[in-house]
């Protein structure tokens, strides 16, 4: 599947309506020749509160000339979760709902936020960890599933990492079956270390770049000896 364009993500404090806590962010870009062909820029963004509850997540689209924004503000009772989700173009109200569910559920950026919560002491190759995400006016089933340890290599080290995919289950999305790859650093600190997600043409990826004030030392990563490189 050919390169379409370039992503980054980012995490960090931030003091949402004066709320201390953390975010996380992902911008996408269409480069090359899949600029004159469908053209995108795309940034999600989610809040969480300073015990890592997510409250608000948004989006920003802008898809083959098409503008809107999403925005999902988050609130919890015991095991059950509701969202009031709305979406607006420059020139109407697309959707104003209020969306219900139960259990696991969170937006598509804090699904990462959850696969680097799990015990990976305890998986096998070919686990699942199914939940649910927010989008729109839907609830949607989403699961990850636990491919093993990889090794990557990416310019002067290599890292060890847990390979995972992700299946939507939803029939709107077309390529809903590994719509995206994770592989996450295999140590402590449980850094996303390259993504790769479908798009209608293409796919996206991005690779860890660098870090700071980490809480554990980053030894996921493998230097090379300088002969090797």
């Amino acid at each position: 599947m050919p390169k379409a364009g370039q992503a980054s993500i980012d995490f960090h404090k931030t003091n949402e309506d004066n709320k201390l806590g953390h975010s996380s962010r992902l911008l996408f870009r269409t480069t090359g020749m899949f600029e004159s062909i469908y053209k995108m820029r795309d940034t999600l963004a989610s809040f969480h509160d300073e015990n890592m509850v997510l409250f608000r997540s948004g989006k920003h689209s802008n898809e083959g000339g098409y503008y809107s924004i999403d925005r999902i503000e988050f609130s919890y009772t015991d095991d059950h979760v509701s969202a009031h989700s709305l979406r607006y173009t420059p020139t109407r109200v697309r959707i104003d709902t209020v969306l219900t569910s139960e259990g696991c559920t969170f937006d598509m950026m804090s699904s990462l936020l959850y696969l680097r919560s799990l015990d990976y002491d305890k998986m096998q190759t070919g686990d699942r960890f199914s939940f649910k995400v927010m989008i729109g006016r839907d609830v949607v089933n989403v699961g990850f599933l636990y491919k093993g340890q990889a090794i990557l290599e990416r310019d002067n080290a290599k890292f060890k990492t847990r390979h995972f995919s992700m299946d939507i289950f939803d029939e709107v999305f077309e390529q809903g079956e590994s719509a995206a790859e994770i592989w996450i650093g295999d140590d402590e600190n449980r850094i996303p270390v390259r993504l790769r997600a479908k798009l209608k043409l293409g796919a996206a990826e991005a690779y860890y770049t660098s870090s700071s004030g980490l809480k554990y030392p980053l030894n996921c990563r493998i230097e090379m000896p300088k002969g090797r490189r």
